[in-house]
């Protein structure tokens, strides 16, 4: 009998990290891979991206609604309830063996606490990292206290996540699934990518991602925006921002932005091929998505990550930090702009999926008895 693991996942980024692990769950005889599609990937808002994983070959067992039309306080947290009931229906259903989580959105922390009631158990991808300017931080090491197991991108994750009472026997150290992306998918050519975005390919541009800070602070996209707008002679490449309360106000602002600027566009999301060719393409990356410190910097490409939503990061030399003001944001875009190398590849060699799949057929069958592991 095949051992049915169950992934789920509710953004773009989040499955573009997946996809590979997700391929070799498929393709592997001994196990089945059971998929639940959630929150961004059925919105209309953000390009209903269920469909490319359905192109991309997979399955989808079961599709979660969740997104409600609001991205204030309220409206995430009734989100986060009307998860945890479909998720508990979901995993009635499906009967998984082992889920598996990555990272640190809502919407995880909704499938991990029905995980943890139902005593499914639960293999954790990138915990023991920080993002101080977030709650993700708390949603983060929150579930690393329901899962059983934990399978972190550098050795300091590591560490963190054992000091946070798990034991070093259950903690895998395998690197960032990202840089599986940029070893395995054969970019575009930037003549193909203009094409493709339909701009032009003569003028150098500028890939920027801007999500909301703690308790929905979206207050940053207006001296980034102003910042960006010096920059004329630069095509100016946005893509959305995520569900986060918050982030409905940001691509308000960025939609006006690309009205008033015709050197500027908006896409609601990219996909892998093309955002990764649009990395290694791009000038520099602006922004706060935590691709711009994990996966830029293995393309040679520098990063502006702007504000705190990141701090506390492990950064490369290539990640230039600014605070958001006009000037700030400007004087980082001009060193970032001057940045010669390295590059540091901090996050692992890239083979990430095969080394998770070889410990996950270790685990035992049944749920552990987790006890506190004192340093």
């Amino acid at each position: 009998m095949r051992w049915k693991i169950c992934v789920v996942t509710g953004t773009r980024a989040e499955y573009g990290l997946l996809y590979w692990l997700m391929k070799e769950i498929q393709q592997d005889a001994e196990l089945e891979l059971q998929l639940v599609v959630t929150g961004m990937h059925l919105s209309p808002e953000f390009g209903l991206t269920y469909k490319q994983i359905e192109l991309d070959g997979f399955v989808i067992d079961e599709k979660v609604e969740i997104l409600l039309s609001s991205d204030t306080t309220v409206g995430v947290a009734k989100s986060m309830g009307l998860a945890t009931i479909s998720f508990a229906e979901v995993f009635d259903r499906l009967q998984p063996d082992l889920l598996i989580i990555l990272g640190d959105r809502f919407e995880m922390m909704a499938a991990a606490q029905t995980a943890l009631i139902m005593q499914l158990p639960i293999a954790h991808l990138h915990g023991g990292e920080l993002t101080v300017g977030a709650y993700d931080d708390a949603i983060r090491h929150s579930i690393t206290k329901m899962a059983s197991w934990h399978f972190v991108s550098t050795e300091s994750h590591r560490n963190r996540v054992i000091q946070l009472g798990e034991h070093p026997k259950n903690v895998w150290n395998v690197g960032a699934l990202g840089i599986e992306n940029i070893l395995k998918i054969p970019l575009l050519s930037k003549t193909e990518l203009c094409t493709e975005l339909k701009i032009d390919d003569n003028i150098p541009f500028f890939l920027i991602t801007y999500h909301p800070e703690t308790n929905g602070n979206a207050n940053g996209i207006y001296p980034l925006l102003s910042a960006l707008g010096r920059y004329q002679n630069v095509q100016l490449i946005f893509t959305k921002a995520n569900a986060d309360n918050g982030g409905r106000t940001i691509n308000e602002e960025i939609e006006q932005f690309v009205l008033n600027n015709p050197n500027a566009y908006l896409f609601e999301s990219l996909g892998q091929l093309r955002y990764l060719s649009a990395v290694k393409h791009a000038e520099i990356v602006i922004g706060n998505s935590s691709s711009g410190i994990i996966e830029v910097p293995y393309l040679q490409t520098p990063t502006v990550n702007c504000g705190n939503r990141q701090m506390g990061r492990e950064c490369p030399s290539s990640v230039i930090q600014t605070s958001i003001d006009d000037n700030s944001v400007c004087e980082a875009i001009e060193n970032a702009l001057k940045f010669q190398g390295p590059y540091g590849q901090i996050f692992g060699d890239g083979d990430v999926s095969k080394k998770i799949i070889r410990q996950i057929k270790k685990l035992p069958s049944q749920p552990i008895q987790k006890e506190f592991y004192d340093l």
